[in-house]
């Protein structure tokens, strides 16, 4: 097989933990005889640096002509509450998101049993958690127009808007997940208050006779961002809008213990990206220190998701599940004698 993958390191830690990440998929198209051709890029702080704008014409040209995307990290403290940065890095993000029509965002959360101690919650808990979350990404509060202040600066507004379109169009997503899966789809909202709830409501209920197989159940948002703490195990398919999305999917990285773990994808009209969940983490960048394994499973979503190499995915994500059972790791996840990023991408391309 021949694909282009484009690499956008970014910010932060993201040119550490993608070089693991590429580092593994080189091993992988060495070992099962494919050709992945990467070609890297610039998106966000390093972007403005260079080029001035977060998301540069030549890098969104790149995205579109590739299979797939590998992205690190958008992030820089030099942005951050500075009244004098005209434009942001997280405006890269959010402009890659709409221009490349990334409409649902992918999170899987699965605990490994070496680290399930590293989670605040007890074993018992954790043990045997395994759930996606499915986030709509390019619509509601996040892109509703209008959005701003009064001219007074005493009052500001943002507007939540959605569409029957968008709201089958990620359904649709999670419910042919669910079926792969153990086949049920818990749809997130706040229907007693918010319209657009109302409408996410009638649309996935008017979907959910196309899928026989598929229980489908609701539940509030205040409500499910206490049982994912206190029965994650339950949840299979959570479908959810974007903020309510972006909020439980952080909260429901506590469950692994790291956020270092955690992979994610973003998939799209014409070609899906695929980023670890834990940002630019600036304390860390240039210190080798940061965990590589969220970068690399997302790595390995990219060979399922986009190009359907299902074994060369489980043998990565076997690979990373042996180092860890040996008790390697970084600093975030192992005490004694934690390796650096480099070496833990090195033992996990070893044990391909």
């Amino acid at each position: 097989m021949k694909k282009t993958i484009a690499v956008l390191p970014g910010d932060g830690v993201g040119p550490e933990v993608i070089a693991e990440a590429v580092k593994v998929l080189k091993k992988v198209a060495q070992k099962y005889k494919h050709q992945f051709d990467f070609k890297k890029d610039l998106i966000g702080a390093a972007a403005i640096d260079k080029a001035g704008d977060p998301f540069p014409p030549k890098t969104h040209k790149l995205c579109l002509e590739s299979d797939a995307i590998l992205f690190g990290a958008i992030g820089d403290p030099r942005f951050d509450n500075n009244p004098k940065a005209k434009v942001r890095p997280e405006q890269g993000l959010l402009s890659m998101r709409k221009a490349l029509g990334l409409y649902a965002n992918v999170r899987p959360i699965t605990t490994f049993k070496t680290t399930m101690t590293k989670s605040p919650l007890r074993p018992e808990i954790t043990q045997g958690v395994d759930f996606v979350v499915i986030r709509e990404l390019i619509g509601g509060i996040y892109f509703g127009e209008p959005r701003g202040r009064t001219e007074d600066g005493n009052k500001a507004f943002d507007t939540c808007v959605y569409s029957k379109e968008e709201i089958r169009r990620v359904a649709k997503f999670a419910f042919q997940l669910a079926t792969k899966r153990k086949g049920k789809v818990t749809l997130v909202d706040k229907a007693n208050v918010l319209a657009t709830s109302r409408l996410w409501r009638e649309t996935v209920q008017e979907m959910i006779l196309d899928y026989p197989k598929v229980t489908l159940e609701f539940m509030f948002v205040d409500n499910a961002a206490m049982q994912i703490i206190k029965r994650p195990i339950e949840f299979d398919v959570i479908l959810t809008e974007n903020m309510f999305g972006d909020i439980l999917s952080d909260e429901a990285s506590v469950i692994t213990g790291s956020m270092g773990m955690l992979p994610s994808a973003s998939i799209g009209e014409k070609t899906s990206l695929y980023e670890p969940i834990h940002g630019s983490f600036p304390k860390a960048a240039g210190k080798n220190i940061a965990n590589p394994i969220a970068a690399i499973l997302s790595a390995v979503m990219l060979l399922e998701y986009s190009f359907g190499l299902i074994k060369e995915g489980k043998a990565v994500r076997e690979a990373v599940e042996a180092a860890l059972t040996r008790g390697w790791g970084t600093k975030d996840i192992v005490l004694e004698n934690p390796m650096s990023t480099s070496e833990m991408g090195d033992k996990i391309k070893d044990n391909i």
